[in-house]
């Protein structure tokens, strides 16, 4: 699930009325196969189509196990976390604007009886702290036409964010020229419609 891509940024969208409405969230794989989680009725959220969750993971299901440790920016209803939660990974931070869109992922975490950080705050501001220990995976997935790309890219590698070998999955527009940090390597790519998912891994000694 991620947040739809023409509207305003999860801050601004605040004043809206939110509630727990009849969508639902199913994850596709790993331990947590088939369950249905709820999505909040709420603007600017949207369901990311199974096959291109399974079309990612498909790409991913190597690169993630016990070891993992995974950002989740831009984290909408948490899609993309759970469902590497779901094929093991061992970490996940899910980072979210919106306190109510944060708050279900936080439910949600509950209903699977997984305990993981959510943070409730703008991904530029979260990103210009240092982490603790560096991230294997990060999802970047921001809202389309909002010129976040490249500022967050620079503050992942500039701050810390990433191990040596990191993967980081950008979504973006389709047209968007991207300026990416130097040693980032495009492994895989597909396009859906006005989607471009890109798969970066960092090379070592960045």
């Amino acid at each position: 699930m991620r947040r739809q891509r023409h509207g305003t940024s999860g801050q601004d969208q605040r004043q809206g009325k939110a509630r727990t409405g009849s969508g639902r969230l199913r994850l596709i794989g790993g331990r947590f196969r088939r369950r249905l989680l709820p999505v909040l009725d709420h603007p600017g959220l949207r369901p990311t189509p199974d096959r291109v969750r399974e079309t990612l993971f498909n790409w991913l299901v190597t690169e993630i196990d016990s070891r993992t440790r995974v950002l989740d920016l831009f984290a909408g209803t948490g899609a993309l976390g759970l469902e590497a939660l779901s094929r093991g990974a061992g970490e996940v931070h899910f980072v979210e604007a919106d306190r109510q869109v944060a708050q279900q992922i936080t439910r949600n975490l509950t209903t699977l009886d997984v305990a993981m950080p959510v943070h409730h705050q703008r991904a530029q501001a979260f990103l210009d702290t240092r982490p603790a220990q560096p991230f294997q995976l990060v999802f970047l997935d921001p809202p389309f036409r909002q010129e976040l790309i490249t500022d967050c890219c620079q503050r992942l590698e500039q701050n810390g964010w990433l191990s040596e070998g990191a993967l980081i999955h950008v979504e973006t527009e389709a047209g968007l020229m991207l300026q990416l940090p130097t040693g980032w390597q495009l492994i895989r790519e597909t396009r859906a419609g006005d989607s471009h998912t890109r798969l970066y891994r960092r090379e070592s000694g960045q």
